[in-house]
């Protein structure tokens, strides 16, 4: 009889915290910024050139959320006007390894998944 007061090393488990995390650092945005933070600082208008389909409002949140995340870190610029420049923190490049695994993962899959998704479009009409 297993013991169900303590889970398997081999199981699953996402609790509430780890949800938030994940919703909050894997989300469409923030996979943008994280995706050019990764090769450079930016300031925010390189940010909103390089994803031109994000809001400035969404980019704001995104930013705040991955900064408030420990993921990037806001760097004030002391130049004329005063700029502020936004950088991957060293706990933020720990997500690249990741992140390339679920891509890859994505990659293999996809025209099973697409397959998958057009037997249950059919099935639905």
């Amino acid at each position: 009889m297993r013991d169900t007061t303590t889970p398997r090393a081999e199981e699953l488990r996402i609790d509430a915290p780890h949800r938030e995390l994940l919703d909050q650092v894997l989300d469409k945005w923030s996979l943008s910024v994280l995706n050019e933070l990764c090769e450079r600082p930016c300031r925010f208008n390189e940010l909103r050139r390089a994803i031109p389909a994000v809001t400035q409002k969404s980019l704001t949140a995104t930013l705040r959320r991955l900064e408030r995340n420990g993921i990037i870190e806001r760097h004030v610029v002391a130049t004329r006007p005063v700029a502020v420049e936004y950088r991957i923190t060293r706990l933020g490049k720990t997500l690249r390894a990741p992140v390339d695994v679920l891509l890859e993962w994505a990659d293999t899959y996809l025209p099973q998944i697409e397959d998958a998704r057009e037997a249950f479009d059919a099935g639905s009409e």
